[in-house]
């Protein structure tokens, strides 16, 4: 937390408001967190009860809307979800924002997630797509991030976001350039209970999102490519396969669902790069109307 916390403050466009939401925190967070309350003005602490229990998915967007809803949002531009667990280079917010005025189509986007090798120190891709922003750090465009009808409440809301953005003819989009690379302190796909159960909880999401199984499949051999190889990969599935044969509830919105299934079979035949870079050009119209 304390690397997060400097990297903000160090920051060469800082907030203009950081509301930082304390789940109840009982070690020494809430003493460091009004530390730097009482050096920064532009931080703001507020505190929730503790649920007990960790909870991912729908428990950080919980958190993020407890501070979202007691801020009037209209006064800014950008709204920035942002984990406690990360550690930005010092033009982060700066290029960001640069980008999104140079391009006013982009609705959210973000730099990319790297985790270090504790073995060997090296630092290692979460091999994040580029159409998508990190959901550990998703910038956005208000006025866009207003229109999607902001996050859903439940796993894969990271992936949902940036979907509904496209299909309303915004851009998604992350860069992986070396004043937007960030580490990530807790690699994506981790738990409590490990990265197995994680990256199950992923295939859950996926599940839910609406994700057809033959490109459910698809990523799933991807991942395996890469760390943690073969198990990753495989618990991503097996999760997705789990859910659908417990019959899950899944996603309602059957008009977004259809527009992620056609994008991710467009996906397949014509890689990922092709289909986006063809999507977003079709859908320019939907943004201008």
């Amino acid at each position: 937390m304390l690397d997060t916390l400097e990297s903000v403050v160090k920051q060469s466009v800082l907030p203009a408001l950081w509301v930082i939401v304390d789940d109840g925190s009982t070690d020494q967070t809430p003493e460091i967190l009004r530390d730097y309350a009482a050096r920064y003005p532009f931080i703001q602490i507020i505190t929730r009860e503790n649920r007990g229990h960790r909870s991912v998915g729908p428990g950080v967007i919980e958190a993020f809307y407890h501070g979202y809803d007691q801020v009037d949002v209209k006064q800014f531009d950008y709204v920035c979800k942002f984990d406690l667990d990360l550690e930005l280079p010092v033009r982060y917010f700066e290029v960001l924002i640069q980008r999104m005025e140079e391009n006013p189509r982009i609705g959210t986007c973000s730099g990319k997630a790297y985790f270090e090798d504790k073995k060997t120190g090296t630092l290692i891709s979460e091999k994040c797509g580029d159409e998508m922003s990190v959901g550990m750090t998703k910038f956005y465009r208000r006025e866009c991030f207003e229109e999607i009808g902001g996050f859903v409440r439940q796993v894969m809301w990271d992936g949902i976001d940036c979907h509904k953005c496209r299909q309303l003819g915004w851009i998604a989009v992350s860069w992986d350039e070396p004043d937007l690379n960030f580490i990530h302190l807790r690699p994506m796909g981790s738990s409590q209970q490990g990265i197995f159960t994680g990256r199950m909880r992923h295939g859950f999401g996926q599940y839910f999102m609406g994700t057809s199984l033959l490109y459910m499949t698809a990523s799933s051999v991807f991942r395996m490519l890469h760390p943690p190889y073969i198990i990753g990969g495989f618990a991503m599935l097996w999760g997705y396969i789990k859910s659908m044969l417990q019959r899950k509830p899944r996603f309602e919105d059957a008009e977004l669902v259809d527009f992620i299934r056609a994008y991710q079979w467009r996906c397949l035949l014509k890689g990922k790069k092709q289909a986006t870079l063809e999507l977003n050009e079709q859908q320019a119209k939907v943004w201008k109307s």
